[in-house]
């Protein structure tokens, strides 16, 4: 049966001195790059458990000789000069399959994210306009949607305390319904990493 869900996954390139930057500062480029592998490791595993087409957009360059399976995910390019135009540009390539009805993204940074919040958010949709995964410090965790709607990307203060607020609110200018999933925590500071269950210093 023809698979028409697509998930989008959104990565950095794992590089030394160019992931988790906040954490950095105060453990180290090394600790931080360790970090981030590992968050990656938990993404991988949630995604490749997910009934969907999985596409991979990579910050910098792609690999094609990394952990990430080149059978089961397109390996694409991030495009675009912030955050809201990234997203937007990827999601127009989910939207260009036609067999594709719906879409969601996430990033790397929520080691609790689960596979069946992933299939919570694509059966959300068969009923609402958007899913949207609301992550703990004021952002999203995850996003999806069964049309293309470009304008929930433009004027976001992107990486702020405001974006899931200021998504949410659009939303309803729109008219557009909203499947809520549970809220989660991102890592992105020395606070969050026991979230990972294991020590790094």
């Amino acid at each position: 049966m023809p698979v028409h869900n697509a998930l989008i996954i959104f990565i950095k390139n794992p590089q030394l001195g160019k992931v988790k930057t906040r954490i950095a500062q105060e453990l180290g480029d090394d600790v931080a790059l360790m970090i981030y592998n590992d968050l990656l490791k938990i993404t991988q595993n949630t995604a490749s458990q997910a009934n969907c087409r999985r596409i991979l957009f990579y910050s910098d360059f792609i690999d094609e000789s990394d952990d990430w399976d080149n059978t089961l995910y397109d390996k694409q390019l991030q495009k675009g000069d912030d955050l809201g135009e990234r997203m937007k540009n990827a999601f127009e390539y989910a939207f260009s399959d036609p067999i594709i009805q719906h879409v969601a993204i996430i990033g790397s940074d929520c080691p609790h994210l689960a596979t069946w919040h992933i299939e919570k958010a694509f059966i959300g949709l068969d009923t609402h306009d958007f899913s949207l995964g609301p992550a703990q410090d004021g952002g999203y965790y995850l996003l999806g949607m069964k049309e293309l709607q470009r304008e929930i990307f433009d004027n976001k203060e992107w990486s702020t305390s405001s974006v899931l607020t200021d998504t949410h609110n659009q939303m309803r200018i729109m008219r557009k319904s909203c499947y809520l999933l549970p809220a989660l925590a991102d890592v992105d500071t020395i606070e969050n990493i026991s979230l990972l269950g294991k020590e790094y210093i």
